[in-house]
């Protein structure tokens, strides 16, 4: 999508200076989201992975050391008070539990950034 070329260094942005950090896309599902996983290790860009509590993310860089987001929201009507809760710490990713509780073909963001 943006490439700056072979002689781009890692940008400090966001860490140490003003600058794009990272761009975040959103799947539909968790069984994308895993899918996508797949795929980043396969190309060795997976640089970790979180649960934010309302959202499940995997974060990658593309060539030229730009860190992306790619991220499943709970939908509305399955927000509960754990999953708000834990919004106030950044876990690890657990996608097998995520998929357990909330469906691996349940589509995201429902009522949150999706119209219900």
């Amino acid at each position: 999508m943006f490439e700056v070329g072979p002689g781009a260094a890692p940008s400090p942005a966001g860490r140490g200076t003003v600058g794009l950090y990272h761009l975040a896309w959103e799947v539909d599902t968790l069984d994308e989201l895993e899918a996508t996983m797949v795929r980043l290790v396969g190309a060795d860009a997976l640089v970790g992975s979180s649960d934010h509590g309302t959202t499940k993310s995997l974060y990658g860089k593309d060539p030229d050391g730009l860190e992306f987001e790619i991220v499943w929201l709970i939908p509305r009507d399955l927000l509960d008070q754990e999953a708000l809760d834990a919004r106030r710490r950044i876990r690890p990713l657990d996608l097998g539990r995520e998929k357990q509780r909330y469906g691996g073909q349940t589509r995201g963001g429902v009522g949150i950034s999706v119209p219900a």
